[in-house]
């Protein structure tokens, strides 16, 4: 792994998941989860998420490098949404 490589995936990222205003449910990676979902719902965000603001932050798993956050959103994003739901404790 080059150090270009190492420097970008070092720090805390999170995996987050927001339940938008139409109640879908939107999946990504942030340095910063909680200032990522203030910029969805300012219509800097995702594209998806712009046309479906606000957003409500459903769950947050810190503390994981870029790759570790990038292989854990992949994982939420083939699961179906009851399981999302339940990894967020929210009943479907």
């Amino acid at each position: 792994m080059g150090e270009n490589t190492q420097l970008r995936d070092s720090g805390e990222w999170s995996v987050y998941i927001v339940r938008c205003r139409d109640a879908s449910l939107y999946t990504g990676i942030a340095k910063d989860a909680r200032a990522r979902v203030e910029r969805h719902n300012t219509g800097k965000g995702a594209a998806y998420t712009r046309t479906r603001r606000p957003v409500r932050l459903l769950y947050v798993k810190s503390g994981l490098t870029r790759s570790e956050a990038l292989i854990h959103e992949a994982r939420i994003k083939r699961m179906p949404r009851p399981k999302k739901l339940e990894l967020a404790k929210i009943p479907s």
